[in-house]
């Protein structure tokens, strides 16, 4: 599904990732490792085009995406990829329901079918009976349930998740631990999962370790 090739990035003077190459096949679940500061989120980002490589290139599908321009990578994520973030950036003065809702509203899709879709992911995510609460009325385990819904509403082939249970109890990081699983026998998508979480690390299929700006072999 995703052939990242020879990807380089710096700040300034600072090279971050010196040529990282993975392959990423449809229904896997690839874990992303290593200390702070050693690339992962920056690695994640360029393959979720919310940045952009200094060198290399991302293949998704077939599809080179390194020319596209700023509207279309738009388009593209919002129809091919789904976020989790540590911090779930769920909008506070809008109910859960309507957050899942609102990548689908971007895409125009309809408003009826895509609520109905979303009290479908709030109820298979066990949380149908919140929907209608606020992001502050939610602990932080049924925030980022919320948070994975929105993710999925648009059907993306790919779920980048950057520290998904960092800002977790324990309980309920093992708990969305498992609920990664769930969903990709559910849906088969794909899954790219930086974390420092060993535990959720070793569940994955496939485990790479970054040190110093690339995948230690």
């Amino acid at each position: 599904m995703i052939i990242a090739n020879d990807i380089h990035k710096s700040y300034g003077n600072l090279k971050v990732l010196k040529g990282i190459s993975f392959e990423l096949n449809q229904g896997e679940i690839i874990s992303v490792v290593g200390a702070s500061g050693a690339g992962k989120s920056t690695l994640l980002h360029i393959v979720g085009t919310l940045d952009k490589a200094d060198s290399g290139t991302v293949e998704f599908n077939g599809t080179m995406i390194r020319k596209f321009s700023e509207r279309k990578l738009s388009e593209f994520r919002n129809k091919h990829i789904g976020f989790v973030f540590q911090f779930h950036h769920l909008l506070p003065e809008f109910t859960a329901l309507e957050n899942v809702c609102i990548p689908a509203f971007i895409a125009r899709k309809n408003r009826r079918e895509t609520e109905q879709k979303a009290m479908e992911l709030l109820e298979f995510l066990s949380i149908k009976d919140r929907s209608h609460h606020k992001p502050s009325e939610l602990s932080g385990g049924e925030q980022q349930r919320v948070a994975v819904a929105r993710a999925l509403i648009n059907n993306p082939d790919i779920i980048l998740a950057d520290e998904p249970s960092g800002n977790l109890d324990s309980a309920s990081a093992i708990d969305l631990h498992h609920l990664f699983f769930r969903l990709r026998d559910t849906y088969n998508q794909a899954y790219i999962i930086v974390t420092h979480n060993i535990e959720l690390a070793n569940m994955a299929d496939r485990k790479l370790t970054i040190k110093d700006g690339v995948i230690q072999k």
